[in-house]
């Protein structure tokens, strides 16, 4: 039977994405672009959800060709890395989850093209997390924190694209809230 990904009822939608579906079914074969702020819980909740070998992470990539997940300056190899990963895996039918901010339509827009090269479904999971707990989900990272000014940057874009998602082409888009991602 597919994953599903279970919204909860009678959780107010914020910022002009539309509620989804009680239940919204993840094919096996589908795209899966998570999308949110450093420190919004993205990682913690694909781990929760998704097997190893189905997320396809810009910090694991980073830690593979530079040796450090926080060398932003590794970024471009990191994404040439994870797109063909997520191309193969996308073209062998599998289900692919990319754990990334993905705060930029050029990055999301790259990543549609993928799945629409291979024909599968894509999924947005959009990151509705106060700035706060952004923050300080960033300060108890165990192994690496990224510049509050950065989260508090990626916040900022946040807010545009949860305007835009709608707009872009999903098959379905799921919000997790704070109340979804628990206390912590």
């Amino acid at each position: 039977s597919p994953m599903c990904v279970r919204s909860k009822p009678g959780v107010p939608r914020a910022r002009g994405v539309a509620p989804d579906a009680v239940t919204t079914p993840l094919a096996a074969d589908a795209l899966v672009v998570l999308v949110g702020p450093s420190g919004s819980g993205k990682s913690t909740w694909a781990t929760d959800r998704f097997a190893p070998s189905e997320i396809v992470s810009a910090d694991a990539f980073r830690e593979l060709v530079a040796g450090d997940a926080a060398d932003q300056s590794a970024t471009a190899d990191a994404f040439k890395v994870l797109h063909s990963v997520a191309k193969a895996r996308l073209r062998r039918g599998l289900r692919t989850v990319v754990d990334a901010t993905n705060l930029t339509e050029r990055a999301r827009r790259q990543l549609l093209r993928l799945a629409e090269s291979a024909g599968r479904p894509v999924v947005a999971v959009a990151f509705d997390v106060s700035l706060e707990r952004c923050l300080a989900q960033n300060a108890a990272r165990p192994d690496r924190c990224v510049p509050e000014a950065v989260v508090r940057r990626h916040y900022r874009e946040m807010v545009g694209a949860l305007r835009r998602l709608p707009q872009e082409g999903y098959a379905a888009i799921h919000l997790v809230t704070e109340a979804e991602i628990g206390s912590g």
